[in-house]
């Protein structure tokens, strides 16, 4: 009996040696479903399909500055007295594929109207109608295809605002609707080169762009029954040499309702505005021109008979601009001239403007992940409402930029 013990004691422990020599991690086995092998058969998460970017401008306008009654809040709300320095933005952009044919983009901003508090200025989807995407539903808030640059992002753009001109028709560049947007897969290939060649496209609002909208702009619930109808029509040709240049028309119209001053008046608030606008870009290739003219009727307060009426409108921008590839990274030189004839819907008393002012400067690109702006801005503006029924400011300024892109 003993020896059988012995015996038994001296095969447990060879079978303990051979499961020393070969652990239980290399020992070979029959294959079993693991998670990284699972993970592998089943379809990504509509999480994991988004991406995340965004950017940061801190701006300071006071150097050089000659009339701190000269503002343009539509423009820049710094600007003036007991302006200092300014995020004008802070975005972060959520976007992506969540499915064949739908894509989300959410841009929240974290420095609207100058107060460290988030909000929204785009959030809608893509609904692409066919396999080749050629045909998208866009729903939700996002820019009205109204103007190539109220189209063109600030993130690209070169003047630190837009022109008073076309910029008047759609403050913010946004409102909730549909739009509907067709172009070639080819030529949506072409607008994203546009943009991620540093060329600084408009992006992608399609060769045909058809869109119904609330009219009140972004973020203001709806104020009448009636929506707003926009065109666009746009095509970015190719030359044999390469050089792109993009040619467009565009329309809306709608009822708009304003807001008066508290207490003056129980007048007209409702107010029929069309509009009409031409397009024509050069890009720099080195050398490039770009400019825009729109016009149209809108309400507009009149400052002789102190009522805000129905009045023709008119104004645009001309801008040139050089690309300059240097060893210290590329500085784009550029001037804009602008002018505006009308009024400020979105302004209390649809206030009276008019306009004539002179950009020039320079953008620095050390790399991609960094720019500096400066720009010297001459400035004439007048701006007439119930408050201040005579008001003509004029003056000079040195503007500063700083932005990061991530």
């Amino acid at each position: 009996m003993k020896a059988k013990i012995f015996i038994f004691s001296l095969l447990f422990l060879k079978v303990l040696l051979g499961f020393a020599n070969n652990p239980v991690d290399t020992i070979t086995t029959f294959p079993t479903a693991t998670e990284d092998s699972l993970s592998k058969l089943k379809p990504a998460d509509w999480y994991d399909k988004l991406s995340i970017r965004g950017y940061a401008q801190l701006r300071y306008n006071r150097l050089g500055e000659t009339n701190p009654d000269l503002r343009c809040d539509q423009c820049d709300r710094s600007w003036g007295g007991n302006g200092g320095f300014f995020f004008r933005r802070i975005r972060i952009i959520f976007f992506g594929n969540v499915h064949e044919r739908v894509y989300v983009y959410i841009q929240p901003d974290f420095a609207s109207q100058g107060a460290n508090i988030a909000q929204i200025r785009d959030a809608y989807f893509d609904l692409a109608l066919n396999e080749s995407k050629t045909f998208r539903l866009r729903v939700g808030q996002s820019k009205v295809p109204f103007g190539f640059e109220n189209l063109q992002s600030s993130q690209n753009r070169l003047p630190l605002d837009r022109n008073d001109g076309l910029n008047s028709a759609v403050a913010n560049e946004r409102d909730i609707g549909v739009f509907g947007y067709w172009a070639p897969a080819e030529i949506r290939e072409r607008f994203a080169y546009l943009v991620r060649s540093g060329l600084k496209g408009s992006g992608d609002y399609g060769v045909v762009g058809l869109g119904l909208f609330n009219g009140q702009t972004a973020n203001n619930p709806e104020a009448n029954d009636g929506l707003h109808v926009v065109g666009r029509v746009t095509y970015p040709f190719q030359t044999p040499k390469g050089q792109f240049i993009e040619a467009s028309l565009q329309g809306y119209t709608g009822e708009f309702v304003i807001r008066r001053s508290a207490g003056i008046g129980d007048g007209q608030t409702e107010f029929r505005e069309s509009r009409a606008a031409a397009t024509f870009v050069y890009y720099p290739q080195p050398f490039g021109i770009q400019m825009e003219y729109n016009v149209g009727y809108g309400p507009e307060f009149n400052p002789n008979s102190m009522e805000i009426e129905t009045r023709n409108l008119h104004g645009g921008y001309l801008m040139s601009s050089y690309y300059l590839e240097t060893s210290r990274g590329l500085f784009i030189p550029f001037f804009r001239w602008h002018v505006y004839n009308g009024g400020k819907k979105h302004e209390t008393d649809a206030t009276k403007h008019r306009v004539n002012e002179q950009e020039l400067g320079f953008e620095w690109q050390p790399h991609r992940n960094f720019e500096l702006v400066m720009c010297y801005t001459f400035s004439d503006r007048t701006f007439e409402n119930f408050a201040n029924p005579m008001n003509r400011q004029m003056g000079r300024l040195l503007r500063i930029q700083a932005q990061v892109n991530f």
